[in-house]
């Protein structure tokens, strides 16, 4: 159809059936998900200005900023012109394959025919050899042979005298790249269903705390989760004495209509999933408000060991003696000076440390700091041991709180693409003809064959054929 003769449908059709615009689109998808994946989505504006701070320098990064976020990079994902990429790559792919579909779904479902024995086809694999038996006593080894390199052969006799041969496998690989194509729409349809209808927020949880609610990362809104999260407890683990945190952890209980449903430990790599929510391990910090209970494992002198749980001020007694310790300060992170001053020098529970002033019969007898991470500062002067277990109350776990009605689409989608890729780069659609005649010597056995794919690994099966049909008959 000459240019000039297409209506505008024709052209819209043509505009999608392109190739090159394919190619345009996937870039622009690649690209804008580079930037989507350095700049953290949603995220407060001086954590990503601290990134293009490194990326571009102190005086462009602010600018940067700005642009980026008129242009909708800091919640790319949601942005309209974003969607509007994954919709006409989408109807890119669609278009594409209706295009071009019809001729191979002919090639596919055709069926094998025998060739004409006096004109056959000028094939890029063929084969002759001489055998010395008559063609009724080939048959069966020949099919045998075709049998054994995975073919199910048909037979056609022939009017001179003699039979053919035919098969074909691998005609159904033909549709692999079509498959893939699906297998990209329905990734797409689960991601786009992921944005518009899933859940990215966060929770901060104290420990002992409850809540029905997250909150989202775009507006901080509070959303309804369905069931009630309670955190009963937080700790964090640390390489060696440094302040450097090696793992952090969170144990969490679930309740619905009441009723608990389910308890979990999570940590950075093993989330909590319920409810279609996803919880991960993403943070954790103290509460300004304090109140929390100190909790010790209290030896006497003679062994017997109690477990007490105090608030600040209170005191408790070591078992066996009437030594009372009262606890009057707290530091979250403890550090003494070259002179023997003690400081705080963070907020957090870094090194946790308490002191403790010991009276017997209401006269002072020692005091001093009890460090939770030191077991040299458990020991007291007269053989007992007061060790700090926890500061429990006054820490809060950081939650990801995630739910994808999407994801079991794009799995799907994974699956699917995972076989069509097989199906187009592993598999091919291979055809062959074996045309048996009379001959002075015995028969003689013409070989005919194509492959779409890997022509060179078809031809060695062939061959080793024709070597094995050498030596049997």
């Amino acid at each position: 159809m000459a240019e000039r003769d297409k209506t505008f449908v024709d052209r819209i059709w043509d505009f999608f059936a392109s190739v090159k615009l394919a190619v345009v689109l996937f870039s622009l998808i690649a690209l804008t998900s580079i930037v989507g994946t350095v700049i953290e989505q949603n995220a407060p504006p001086e954590k990503n200005i601290i990134v293009l701070k490194r990326l571009l320098g102190e005086r462009l990064a602010p600018e940067a900023y700005r642009v980026l976020d008129s242009l909708g990079f800091m919640d790319m994902y949601h942005s309209w012109w974003f969607v509007t990429l994954l919709v006409l790559f989408a109807m890119n792919l669609i278009v594409c394959s209706l295009e071009r579909l019809p001729r191979i779904w002919r090639l596919t479902t055709e069926p094998i025919k025998p060739l004409n024995p006096d004109k056959p086809p000028s094939f890029p694999i063929r084969k002759e050899i001489t055998l010395k038996a008559d063609p009724e006593t080939l048959r069966e080894a020949l099919i045998s042979a075709l049998k054994k390199t995975g073919f199910r052969p048909m037979n056609s006799p022939m009017q001179k005298g003699g039979f053919q041969l035919y098969a074909q496998k691998g005609n159904w690989s033909r549709l692999g790249v079509y498959i893939t194509h699906l297998s990209i729409i329905i990734i797409m349809v689960g991601a786009v269903i992921g944005i518009f209808f899933g859940f990215n927020g966060f929770l901060n949880l104290p420990e002992g705390r409850s809540s029905d609610v997250a909150y989202s990362r775009k507006d901080s809104r509070p959303h309804q989760l369905g069931f009630t999260i309670r955190c009963d407890d937080f700790d964090v683990e640390f390489y060696g004495m440094s302040d450097m945190p090696k793992d952090y952890r969170s144990w969490l209980t679930v309740f619905k209509d009441g009723k608990e449903v389910m308890r979990k430990m999570i940590e950075v790599n093993e989330p909590l999933r319920y409810g279609g929510y996803t919880f991960y391990q993403a943070s954790y910090g103290m509460l300004s408000t304090g109140g929390g209970y100190f909790i010790f494992r209290v030896r006497g002198p003679d062994g017997k060991t109690e477990t007490v749980t105090k608030i600040m001020g209170e005191s408790f007694v070591i078992p066996g003696t009437k030594i009372k310790g009262t606890i009057k300060k707290f530091s979250p992170a403890l550090a003494v000076t070259q002179d023997g001053r003690t400081y705080t020098y963070t907020e957090m529970m870094n090194n946790p440390a308490v002191y403790i002033e010991f009276t017997e019969k209401g006269k002072p007898k020692y005091s001093g700091w009890i460090l939770k991470r030191y077991p040299k500062t458990w020991r007291l002067p007269d053989g007992s041991m007061v060790q700090f277990i926890d500061y429990w109350g006054v820490q809060y776990t950081g939650l990801q709180v995630r739910k994808d009605p999407g994801v079991w689409i794009v799995y799907l989608g994974c699956i699917v693409m995972g076989i069509g890729l097989y199906m187009a780069f592993f598999m091919s659609h291979r055809k062959i003809w074996l045309i048996v005649s009379e001959a002075k010597d015995g028969s003689l056995v013409r070989v005919f064959a194509t492959a779409n794919k890997n022509r060179p690994a078809f031809e060695r099966k062939i061959e080793t054929m024709v070597s094995n049909l050498t030596e049997e008959v």
